[in-house]
């Protein structure tokens, strides 16, 4: 019998809230953060080099959410982030295992370079190890239409399937759509 408690998927969320992007990109987090915690969802997220999505986190702890992180030594929670539970990794590769072994589905929100650098990292980490993770990005603002155009010439003709890996939404809510589907066809 299923754990009622246990949540009904695990998001890993990469996004940052620093250096150059989406000017939205925190507002976009909170939404984020909130829609997808009141749905059921866990959350985990990766935190190196000092960043940490803050917006997400408090959103998705506000709306009741479960919100799990693995860093690296440099992450130093805030009191804000006081009971979230922080797994330290010393090694890149393995941090990204542990949150491709963690998580159902990887989302990708408009941030910087970092956060889609992280992602990478992460599903070759998962994929290395014989996991199949979808990857839905919000792709507000065109942030993603470069990973867009590398799906459509180079993926389509090198990964079976990808077109049900790789996903692209125009919402919060259509990330969320695009998630649960792919998710509950693995």
């Amino acid at each position: 019998m299923a754990d009622p408690a246990a949540p009904a998927v695990t998001l890993a969320i990469f996004a940052s809230d620093r250096g150059p992007g989406d000017p939205e990109r925190s507002s976009i987090m909170s939404q984020a953060g909130s829609l997808f915690a009141r749905r059921g969802a866990a959350i985990v997220c990766l935190a190196e080099q000092g960043v940490l999505p803050v917006p997400l986190i408090t959103a998705a702890r506000a709306a009741g959410g479960r919100v799990q992180i693995v860093g690296d030594e440099t992450i130093v929670l805030p009191p804000a982030l006081d009971g979230v539970p922080l797994e330290i990794i010393a090694e890149r590769s393995e941090r990204a295992a542990r949150v491709g072994e963690l998580a159902d589905a990887f989302i990708a929100l408009p941030g910087s370079l970092a956060s889609v650098s992280s992602l990478f990292t992460t599903w070759s980490a998962a994929k290395d190890k014989g996991l199949v993770r979808p990857v839905v990005m919000l792709n507000r603002h065109r942030a993603f239409d470069v990973v867009r155009g590398y799906a459509a010439d180079v993926l389509s003709h090198s990964l079976q399937g990808h077109e049900r890996l790789l996903q692209f939404a125009d919402s919060v809510d259509d990330v969320w759509a695009r998630a649960s589907r792919l998710v509950g066809e693995r």
